[in-house]
Formats: structure tokens, C-alpha cells, sequence
């Protein structure tokens, strides 16, 4: 199954995403909970697959900090997820691993969007890593959902490599019971997908699939990542889980409809003849 994240199109509003992808022939959706209400209103979003005839394959629990009435430490915005996820029958849920640094971060859209990460050099340790260690396995049993954790990027700060999070290699990802494959998050570290999925794959239930040219979150046929290869690899093993299209606006055209239904057609066009 291909399905498209509402976040790749974080710029329009939820019904038009489904409804572009709809238009297009993706399979499904992952809803990105962000500062949208629509992306979080249970009756407004089984709406949406209803008229759309588009099911919600995973919700992805927010990593922006303006949402508003969710909480917002990592750990009660991903307990708010399962539970929207329970309400509306979706069985995955995605969660980042928690920061162990403290950072401000920016975003500007002079030519093209950039995020700015200036580190802090505070220590961050929260509820939500002891979670992750010891609980996320018993709340996956109790609320019926399948959690993956998502493998996170390398930052730099003045040349600097920086990594934020905790857990963010692939031998300690090994502790999750399941996991969310994140490529181009994969290639901020110059780390193969391929290779990465080979060690991991008993535990990949969900995959995020985008390109990398030393901007993340390209179109999938647009970089140096051996996805093509990846796709295959997935196909020839059987993979059941979901392959989802996570890029940025600007690497689909946002700004131009017509532009933005081709770059859609020619990423799907790209998972379609790779995973089969």
C-alpha cells in the first residue's frame, strides 16, 4: 500500500490533500496531527474517508509545539494520538524519539523553506524516554495499536554534527518492538536505507519514503538515496506494512495546483514501479 502523509502538504487544508490524493490513486493517508484542527476531529476526518473513499492507514503524533489543547510534552501528545487513533479505528501510530537536547528552532521561506536548529547545550531528559524504554510495548497490548518509532536526523551546527535525540543509531533502535523507517532522515547521516533496513527489518512496520540531496524530504525519484533498490528489497520480503510519501511542499510544487497533481503522480508513478 502507498499512501500519502498530510504533512508533505502541511500548506493546504486537510480535505484538499484528500482529495488530491484521492484524484491521483494513492491508497491511503497518514494524517499528521499539527496546528490544523481538522487534523484531529474524529468525526471530521471519518468524514473525510468516507467522501474521499480514502482509509487513514497511521496518525503521526505532532512534533510542532502549537497545537492547541493537546499537551505539550512528547509523551501526552503521543497518548493523545493512540487515543484519536483508537477513536477513528487506525491500528499504527507514529512518534519521534525524544530530544536529549534543548534547542531553539526557526523556520524561514525566503526561496525555499529552511529550519534553523541552534543547539542549547542543556542536557534533556523527560518522562518520555523512560516511556519509550519500558512502556511503549504495554500501551501497543492495551490500546490495540502498533506504535513505530521513527528513526531521526543528523543536525549540524556550525559544520558540527549534532545529534538531538536519544536512541538515534540504528543498534539502539533495536530496543523498540517496532519501528518507522524514515529514508531521508537515513541519509542526513550518509547511512544506506537499504543497509539500515537489513538490520532493522523485523521490526519495520511502517516506512517514511522520501529523497535526499542535502535538503530532506525530496520527491522520491529526486536524489542520491538507492530507493528504488529499497522498494524492491520491501516487495521481495513480503512487507506488509505501509510505504508513505513524506516530503516537503516545496518538493511537490505546492504553490502551483496543477504542478503539485504531476509531482504527486510522478512519486506514486516511482512506488508503484518499484514496489510490486
Amino acid at each position: 500500500m502507498i499512501a500519502l502523509s498530510t504533512g508533505s502538504l502541511y500548506t493546504y487544508g486537510m480535505a484538499r490533500v484528500f482529495e488530491m490524493a484521492a484524484e491521483v490513486g494513492y491508497d491511503g493517508i497518514e494524517v499528521l496531527v499539527d496546528a490544523r484542527w481538522d487534523s484531529r476531529q474524529p468525526g471530521y476526518l471519518r468524514r473525510l474517508v468516507a467522501d474521499y473513499g480514502l482509509p487513514i492507514v497511521a496518525i503521526h503524533s505532532p512534533f510542532v509545539l502549537d497545537v492547541p489543547d493537546w499537551p505539550a510534552d512528547q509523551l501526552g501528545r503521543l497518548q493523545c494520538t493512540v487515543a484519536l487513533a483508537q477513536e477513528i479505528g487506525v491500528s499504527t501510530v507514529v512518534t519521534h524519539l525524544p530530544f536529549r537536547l534543548h534547542a531553539i528552532v526557526g523556520q524561514w521561506h525566503a526561496y525555499r523553506p529552511r529550519r534553523l536548529f541552534l543547539p542549547v547545550p542543556l542536557p534533556r531528559r523527560e518522562p518520555y524516554v523512560g516511556f519509550l524504554r519500558h512502556g511503549v510495548a504495554k500501551l501497543e497490548a492495551e490500546a490495540g495499536v502498533t506504535i513505530g518509532v521513527e528513526n531521526m536526523p543528523l543536525r549540524r551546527f556550525l559544520g558540527l554534527p549534532l545529534n538531538f535525540y536519544w536512541f538515534n543509531s540504528p543498534a539502539k533502535l533495536k530496543a523498540f518492538p517496532h519501528l518507522t523507517l524514515d529514508t531521508t532522515h537515513l541519509g542526513t547521516w550518509g547511512l544506506d536505507p537499504l543497509a539500515v533496513y537489513e538490520r532493522l527489518r523485523e521490526r519495520v512496520v511502517h516506512v517514511h519514503l522520501s529523497n535526499y540531496d542535502d535538503r530532506e524530504h525530496r520527491s522520491p525519484p529526486d536524489g542520491r538515496l538507492p530507493l528504488a533498490e529499497l522498494l524492491r528489497r520491501l516487495a521481495r520480503d513480503g512487507y506488509q506494512g505501509v510505504v508513505t510519501v513524506e516530503t516537503g511542499p516545496d518538493a511537490l510544487d505546492a504553490a502551483d495546483e496543477a504542478r503539485c497533481l504531476a509531482a504527486l503522480r510522478r512519486a506514486l508513478a516511482f512506488c508503484r514501479e518499484h514496489f510490486q
